[in-house]
């Protein structure tokens, strides 16, 4: 299992919870800030304690019976009368409690707040209660939507962050297997004829396969290593093709503590070979100019279009696949700013322009 997939697994199967300190620290301000409060209000501290003793269970059973269950349940199922029937019904019956509490453990007079000394259960006095156990039901409720907002926000951004990873890696794997499978088609077709080019070219592509397996995990590696990867494929391609193969490659500017998507470039060189080399017949020339001016890499390759397309009147100047996995992996990799790619056929010549950040 990749790191990617571990990290795609903790996301959805452990997502991050309100542990249980955090619980016991809420309550535990709320309980010491209320009996302070209607103990000023009702000038007896003893009785605000000892009904909040009694009446605290009865919140908290209300709070986490509504998040816990009814919500769960009823309200994010959909079934919004059931939810309002069963949280107005579980209201009510934890007042009907906390007045029995109230009546035999503390005070006869179990409302000393309301217009009137109540010592039995009334409509009133239930009405009242009951929207102030809403209240409470209802402030726990927001806190515990509210966090739950950010949580699942937080596990959302790290999830496609995640994901985008993923599917860059998945896309520069792609090029990896497209170039073997050309390279050792070489390697075979030299092994036939005996080549003393053999084991030279065996030699590059270790070369190769050391910088695509251990180099390119990386986000941005050295515009240097890159370059001497791309020479690598280029001796791989003259050793290949001789005399019938041209290549004018030129560099200017400060290439040195340059970095660049690895193997971004490579794709370009592919593509260039696999349309403009294989599909014609005699010499070929690819043109390939690296230019830093900045903090930017102006890069353009050209290579003659395929002799089997010159004649069609609309030509396809997308590059097919290799190039459609480039221009996604730009935007999946680089931000608008950052980079500009122009693809186009100029005079039976297709040519790719790429300015892009270093």
């Amino acid at each position: 299992m990749s790191l990617n997939d571990e990290k795609l697994n903790i996301y959805i199967k452990e997502p991050n919870k309100i542990t249980l300190k955090y619980h016991i620290v809420f309550w535990s301000i709320y309980f010491l800030l209320n009996p302070f409060r209607w103990g000023r209000y009702f000038d007896d501290f003893l009785y605000s304690l000892e009904t909040n003793v009694l009446g605290f269970p009865i919140h908290m059973v209300l709070c986490y019976l509504n998040i816990f269950f009814l919500m769960p349940k009823l309200l994010y199922q959909r079934k919004y009368l059931h939810y309002i029937f069963f949280l107005l019904l579980s209201i009510f019956i934890m007042v009907l409690v906390k007045f029995n509490l109230t009546y035999y453990l503390v005070s006869t007079n179990v409302w000393p707040e309301g217009p009137q000394i109540i010592n039995s259960f009334t409509m009133d006095y239930a009405i009242d209660m009951m929207i102030g156990e809403l209240y409470v039901v209802a402030f726990v409720t927001a806190i515990k939507i509210t966090i739950d907002w950010i949580i699942e926000h937080k596990r959302l951004t790290d999830l496609e962050k995640v994901q985008l990873e993923t599917e860059l890696l998945f896309l520069k794997t792609q090029i990896s297997p497209h170039f073997f499978f050309n390279t050792l088609n070489n390697i075979y077709s030299l092994a036939l004829e005996k080549s003393n080019k053999t084991p030279q070219i065996i030699l590059k592509l270790s070369e190769l396969m050391r910088y695509l397996l251990y180099e390119t995990k990386s986000k941005r590696k050295s515009l240097e290593k890159e370059i001497l990867c791309i020479h690598n494929y280029l001796d791989l391609e003259r050793l290949r093709y001789g005399d019938q193969l041209e290549i004018d490659m030129s560099i200017s500017g400060n290439i040195k503590d340059k970095k660049i998507a690895p193997v971004l470039l490579l794709s370009f060189i592919e593509n260039a070979f696999k349309h403009g080399v294989n599909k014609n017949i005699g010499k070929v020339k690819i043109v390939i100019d690296f230019k830093i001016l900045d903090d930017f890499l102006y890069f353009c390759i050209s290579n003659p279009m395929p002799a089997i397309t010159k004649y069609k009147q609309n030509i396809d100047i997308d590059g097919g696949i290799g190039l459609q996995n480039v221009k996604k992996r730009l935007s999946l990799g680089y931000k608008n700013d950052d980079y500009d790619l122009s693809i186009e056929n100029d005079n039976n010549r297709f040519k790719v322009n790429l300015k892009i950040k270093v």
